[in-house]
């Protein structure tokens, strides 16, 4: 018999005791329900119900003609490394009582999940940070982006330090076949190499244990075996060479591919970041700070402090900082990059206004309509990031390769080392053929291709003016033959 738990399920509609009876009912319908409680003065039902049973309750509430109030939260996830991080995340958020559905984007590092309206932000950052990754509510924009910038600079100094200590174990191999047989001293390889594995390489060696203590394994695992198995067999041939010299260490093998994956993460990083250039663009047009009109007195504002009813001083040449109506004044308004009208629209009183426009030659009084997230730029914004984060159908493909990747590659490497061995090649051979399978089969690009993809395409886009609704519709764009616009002026001169 399946495991149960508890829900406390909100319902809105109930306006009797039999409007609680019939959703009681509804819900004892539902296969494996054992016990129901329906309170009509808190307008919610206790459930005591299987694991994983919360779809089939909603929708058997909804069904008896009532609602379940859910909203919408969204997550930035730290940690992630390659698909299989991806599908971990989902799992122990869709585990939860109350998730409806959850979606991670690993190009992003962000979640976004449909939950019921009372459940509790912490929850959801609990049950990530036991999977081994860390969660928290989004940062604004600008905090944001600082932090990637800082994360970016990090990331960089990094590569370079690793790139430094390992080019010189290299050294010795290009010149090989030019006849100049020479070999850094032993020592002087396990100085270099060390740094990297154990202080450049930490990061590996983290998030591999906490993979491992989630009971999966990911890209970092791989990265963390293989390096340490060429490290480890170093150090074991050193120890054995007569004198302390060995004729074959493999520590620039160890320390090449820390050098080489961090140089990749790096790679990411930045293209992730450049991807991400249509949110900022977006961003961008929306002023700091606004002058507000207080009984005749001009105050200079952060946005923040606005409120709805306010009345704002938009002088020419400045952006709009909220959607609103003109009250007193005639001007012109580029709002081209907001609705693709080409040529400046005229304002008079009585005319809405978009936040984020340009106020042309005159200088107007505009009353405030709508403020923060829900004015159109940050509709117009929060668009493009749902497009960017939402998981085209090919991707779900993708997610289920990649649960099963890393537990096979680790058994290919398994087969690899005991194969040769067994074949009579020496344990040297076994070992580092079986640390290239390792190293070798990450399955970054295996679950980045695709988000990334979806970044890039509708980043492009937004910056050309077009706004791409879904993934769906930029994996089914490729099939279009004709395009008909029935407001030919917004892409011509008007």
């Amino acid at each position: 018999m399946p495991a149960s738990t508890t829900y406390d399920l909100p319902i809105s509609g109930m306006t009797c005791a039999s409007c609680a009876g019939r959703v009681e009912r509804a819900l004892r319908k539902v296969t494996g329900t054992e016990q129901v409680s329906v309170n009509l003065a808190t307008e919610q039902a206790r459930v005591q119900a299987p694991v994983n049973s919360l779809p089939a309750l909603v929708e058997a509430i909804r069904e008896a003609g009532y609602g379940v109030p859910t909203r919408t939260v969204e997550l930035q996830i730290g940690g992630m490394t390659c698909a299989s991080c991806v599908g971990r995340v989902e799992r122990a958020l869709g585990k939860l009582p109350g998730v409806e559905r959850v979606s991670v984007n690993l190009a992003s590092e962000r979640a976004h999940l449909e939950v019921l309206a009372a459940l509790d932000d912490n929850l959801l950052i609990d049950a990530v940070q036991k999977a081994g990754y860390s969660a928290s509510l989004p940062q604004t924009a600008r905090d944001d982006q600082h932090a990637a910038q800082h994360r970016l600079r990090n990331e960089r100094l990094a590569v370079g330090a690793a790139l430094l200590l390992a080019l010189p174990l290299v050294v010795p191999m290009v010149v090989q076949p030019f006849g100049v047989h020479w070999m850094l001293p032993a020592w002087v390889q396990f100085l270099l190499a060390t740094p990297v594995q154990f202080i450049l390489g930490a990061r590996f060696y983290v998030a591999a244990w906490k993979a491992v203590r989630a009971g999966t394994g990911n890209m970092d695992l791989l990265v963390a075996l293989g390096t340490s198995a060429g490290y480890g067999l170093s150090l074991y041939q050193w120890a054995q060479a007569p004198g302390g010299m060995a004729p074959h260490l493999y520590f620039e093998a160890s320390a090449v591919v820390i050098a080489l994956v961090l140089l990749g993460k790096y790679l990411e990083s930045r293209a992730k970041r450049q991807t991400a250039s249509a949110i900022r663009a977006l961003e961008a047009l929306r002023p700091e700070r606004a002058v507000r009109l207080v009984d005749g007195r001009e105050e200079d504002v952060a946005i923040a402090q606005l409120r709805l009813g306010d009345l704002v001083l938009v002088k020419p040449g400045e952006r709009f900082p909220v959607d609103g109506v003109v009250e007193d004044g005639s001007s012109h308004a580029d709002e081209a990059l907001i609705s693709g009208e080409s040529l400046p629209v005229p304002k008079q009183p009585g005319d809405s206004v978009t936040g984020g426009a340009i106020n042309g030659e005159g200088r107007l009084l505009v009353r405030t309509k709508a403020l923060g997230t829900e004015t159109v730029l940050a509709r117009i914004i929060r668009l493009v990031e749902d497009a960017q984060a939402a998981k085209a159908p090919i991707q779900k493909l993708v997610d289920r390769v990649s649960q099963v990747f890393v537990p096979a590659v680790l058994v290919l490497a398994l087969i690899t080392l005991a194969g040769w061995w067994l074949a009579g090649a020496p344990l040297e051979t076994a070992l580092i053929n079986a640390v290239a399978v390792l190293v070798i089969a990450c399955p970054c690009a295996l679950g980045l291709a695709t988000p990334a993809a979806i970044m890039a395409g509708t980043g492009v886009a937004a910056r050309h003016g077009i706004l791409i609704k879904d993934a769906e519709a930029l994996e089914r764009a490729h099939a279009v033959n004709r395009v008909v616009f029935d407001k030919t002026g917004t892409l011509t001169s008007g």
